[in-house]
């Protein structure tokens, strides 16, 4: 009797996934869990109108001569409310890191050296990727003390991701990693690039 029912079982199971295959490969997506609920300071509106203008905002916010407060109320208006920044590098054994922290972090750890040393960040070259509500910014940048330095003292990537509610953008995340000598930047990665890598443009 439990070897009769168990095969019903198995076969009801089995009519069921054979007579539905739209739901499968088209499931509704359940339901979104709510933003984490963090105070954001309201954006001047020309900051976070388009893709070229949160990322001109995200650079000058963090630019400034030395004993110059940044304006970290505009800072964190860039941010979504459940934002990370991960930088990368090399820790003391060789092995590659990556950082975690929240935009009330990254002031909390980089305000002294910013504002303290002077520092300007400028980017040199750029690739965005949309698809809807979400885009990936791929941001060549260069770092300066002053902003008449003739020449960075630093290079990198900054790798962003973007979401257009509707009626602003969003940060979601920086990933970044800094320039070294043994992990140079590319050509296809610096201005005169064109805005999509090609052939000769690793991927891995």
């Amino acid at each position: 009797m439990r070897i009769s029912t168990l095969s019903l079982t198995l076969s009801a199971l089995l009519a069921l996934a054979m007579t539905a295959p739209a739901r499968a490969q088209n499931p509704t997506p359940p339901p979104l869990p709510p933003a984490p609920q963090v105070t954001t300071p309201a954006p001047d509106p020309r900051d976070v109108a388009s893709i070229d203008a949160i990322i001109a905002a995200l650079y000058d916010v963090i630019s400034g001569p030395a004993g110059q407060a940044r304006d970290w109320n505009r800072f964190h208006s860039l941010f979504h409310p459940s934002a990370r920044l991960m930088p990368t590098g090399r820790a003391p054994d060789g092995s590659t890191r990556i950082g975690v922290v929240d935009p009330a972090g990254y002031v909390q750890r980089s305000r002294a050296v910013l504002e303290g040393q002077g520092f300007f960040e400028r980017e040199v070259w750029r690739r965005v990727e949309r698809y809807g509500a979400v885009a990936h910014v791929w941001s060549t940048y260069e770092s300066l003390r002053t902003a008449s330095d003739p020449a960075p003292f630093m290079r990198g990537i900054n790798t962003i991701q973007l979401f257009w509610d509707g009626s602003r953008w969003w940060v979601l995340s920086i990933a970044w990693s800094a320039e070294t000598p043994d992990n140079p930047l590319p050509a296809c990665y610096l201005p005169g690039a064109a805005a999509a890598p090609g052939a000769d443009c690793p991927t891995s």
